[in-house]
């Protein structure tokens, strides 16, 4: 029988209050990993992936601030980077959770890297699923326009006309296009398509702080380097498993991680950016045998 997964909600003092809901599953005394979702999405990205892993783990999937069912008290449409690790550290900290291990991807990735820079200890196996640190990971195809907007000040003229041509990023047709992107045809009867209408709807409840999150990404790729020397510094285990057909976070941002991480393990998948839709046998099983290999959890 697999294991059962519950629904909480922890109340967190970081910008005037947020109340954090976040999936668990799994012993509370067994080792911790932490999945950390992207955008559009939420924990809900991980509904499969969750019991899979959660007869051997303490299996955490938060949804971050701007996501899913938390709620933000304050003006949610100016959120930055720094408040989504202000949350993860709040979240960590509230349930004593001191050590994990986090799965990265899309946004959970920069919101992860930073916690470490503050905490260079405290994680202690690094699985990223198309979850970005390197510049060469960034997919022109997206990422040019948006560096053009990042070149811009928000609130101006400029910035409003380096907007537009990225408007149509919250459009239905556009977060779909996340899910089915580079997924192969025998594969795309695999996607559930309530998914990617849970994560339009997320889009649709503030357009505003979707565009603010999207224009601080700009400061992740700023720590770019320190991020990288975290990798070094720490010496920490990385399984790096990437859909092979991601635009917005290519293949070489997972080839990348085996310069900085000297146990990196990379695998490239026959699958897009939301990978779990159509892999995710495969990837629990890279993730449990990874574990077992780098002894996650377990005493030196």
């Amino acid at each position: 029988m697999s294991p059962t997964t519950h629904y909480h909600t922890v109340t967190l003092a970081a910008r005037g209050g947020i109340d954090l809901a976040y999936a668990e599953a799994g012993d509370p005394t067994a080792p911790t990993l932490i999945l950390l979702h992207g955008f559009p999405s939420s924990s809900n990205q991980y509904r499969h992936l969750i019991p899979a892993l959660a007869d051997k783990y303490r299996v955490l999937a938060p949804d971050l601030p701007g996501f899913g069912s938390t709620v933000v008290h304050s003006d949610p449409t100016n959120l930055t980077f720094s408040d989504l690790t202000d949350a993860l550290e709040g979240f960590v900290d509230t349930l004593g959770v001191s050590h994990f291990g986090v799965y990265i991807f899309d946004y959970g990735a920069p919101t992860a890297l930073r916690f470490a820079l503050r905490r260079p200890a405290a994680i202690t196996a690094l699985i990223t699923q198309n979850g970005n640190a390197y510049e060469e990971g960034l997919g022109a195809a997206l990422w040019a326009p948006v560096r053009t907007l990042w070149a811009t000040e928000r609130g101006t003229p400029a910035f409003d006309e380096a907007l537009a041509p990225l408007a149509g990023l919250l459009t239905f047709e556009a977060t779909k296009r996340q899910y089915t992107l580079g997924t192969p045809a025998p594969l795309l009867d695999r996607i559930d398509p309530a998914a990617y209408a849970l994560d339009q709807a997320n889009n649709a409840r503030s357009p505003e702080t979707q565009v603010g999150l999207l224009y601080d990404y700009r400061s992740n790729v700023a720590l770019y380097p320190q991020f990288q020397a975290w990798l070094r510094e720490s010496r920490v285990p990385v399984l790096a498993v990437w859909g092979r057909g991601d635009e917005i976070f290519v293949p070489a941002g997972a080839e990348a991680y085996a310069r900085d991480a000297v146990d990196a393990e990379v695998h490239l998948l026959d699958g897009g950016h939301f990978l779990l839709e159509t892999h995710v046998e495969a990837v629990a099983a890279l993730i449990r045998t990874f574990l077992e290999r780098v002894r996650f959890g377990q005493a030196a």
